[in-house]
């Protein structure tokens, strides 16, 4: 499962680094959705340090979105899902590989749109890396998440439009916790509650991942 894992990670990871669809399209995306979060604020509110959790994470829904079609579009091009059937790999090993790739490329994208929130929203720097670790995992669990979404919609006559309506309710949670948990970083306040929401979705998209991803890309 791991080897498995591995390759594949290594193979979405080298179909984007060669591609450039995050440095070109998804990144210059996210921060121009940053920038006019800030705009419509205004002059007076942009600077409110209080609005960037919310915003970053309102930026890092629709990013996720985008990058969840790209990791399946990945897998729909002629003959990769013939290939993977062929070759009999492990579902689990798939979906941990695809999962760690999105992860990969979610993170470079927070920090960005962290390094955004900062100059542009005037998030505190200080409380800014103090949630960076609960940042990380709530996009992990994000990624976990969008990848099982991702294959449940994938094949699909319009995957496009009906992942939004799949996910939301889903993300939901995550997103709530993630900008209480900066929030709470930037302004003094508990984390663990929080913590707790985040590490619990993860263990349990990452199980229902490894068990039901072959079925799910079947269905």
């Amino acid at each position: 499962m791991i080897r498995v894992a591995r390759i594949v990670a290594v193979k979405d990871l080298r179909i984007e680094v060669r591609s450039r669809v995050l440095l070109w399209q998804v990144l210059p995306f996210g921060v121009i959705a940053l920038l006019l979060s800030g705009l419509a604020l205004g002059p007076t509110q942009a600077g409110n340090s209080s609005a960037g959790p919310g915003l970053f994470y309102l930026v890092t829904l629709f990013v996720t979105l985008l990058m969840i079609n790209r990791s399946q579009a990945i897998e729909n091009a002629p003959g990769t899902r013939a290939s993977v059937a062929t070759l009999g790999l492990d579902p689990a090993g798939v979906f941990l590989g695809k999962a760690f790739a999105l992860t990969v490329e979610l993170w470079i994208t927070g920090l960005v749109l962290l390094a955004g929130s900062v100059l542009v929203l005037h998030t505190a720097l200080i409380g800014t890396v103090e949630a960076l670790p609960s940042i990380l995992v709530t996009l992990t669990t994000l990624a976990l998440a969008g990848t099982l979404y991702g294959a449940l919609t994938q094949g699909g006559d319009g995957p496009a439009t009906l992942l939004p309506v799949l996910t939301l309710p889903a993300f939901a949670p995550l997103l709530i916790a993630g900008e209480r948990s900066y929030s709470a970083a930037l302004h003094g306040g508990a984390l663990w509650e929080w913590w707790v929401i985040v590490v619990v979705a993860l263990v349990a998209y990452t199980a229902v991942g490894i068990l039901l991803y072959g079925v799910l890309e079947e269905s």
